[in-house]
């Protein structure tokens, strides 16, 4: 049966129908084991990295305009150093540092063992923390901006 569609439902986004058949796991459809390392995060898990990333460069930020504010102030600060940062340390290390307290990391998924790259690690970041909430997420958990870059963060 084909799919009915007006124009009142909007245009058709590639890929928007991938999860109406859920895997077994998330993950499973992407090639990914159901649990240890190499799993799919959990939502809970990559939420608190970010949490554990936005305390810190908070406190960094609240240090940095305690003595100028040349830089702005402790909310664009942080923002600014929580980019910079997530960009940074996932090009250099496919992680932050919330996400390595957690225990997780960024892959790609085109080829599996490859480095995030700059790139990748840059867009993912600046997408999050412009377009896409990092809660958006598809019928595996992963997030659109994983999804826009060819990513997903596992279990390390």
């Amino acid at each position: 049966m084909a799919d009915k569609r007006t124009w009142l439902d909007g245009p058709s986004i590639p890929g928007e129908n991938d999860g109406y058949q859920p895997g077994k796991w998330p993950g499973e459809k992407l090639g990914l084991p159901e649990k240890g390392p190499g799993a799919m995060a959990s939502v809970m898990r990559r939420t608190g990295g970010v949490f554990i990333d936005w305390i810190l460069w908070g406190l960094v930020a609240n240090v940095i305009a305690h003595y100028t504010d040349a830089l702005g102030g402790p909310a664009f600060l942080g923002y600014a150093l929580w980019a910079v940062m997530g960009i940074v340390c996932g090009w250099l290390f496919a992680r932050t540092p919330g996400m390595l307290v957690l225990g997780m990391g960024v892959a790609r998924l085109d080829e599996p063992g490859a480095r995030v790259g700059f790139w990748r690690a840059a867009v993912r970041t600046l997408l999050t923390g412009v377009l896409f909430p990092a809660a958006m997420v598809d019928a595996d958990g992963r997030g659109l901006h994983d999804r826009a870059t060819g990513t997903a963060v596992i279990m390390a």
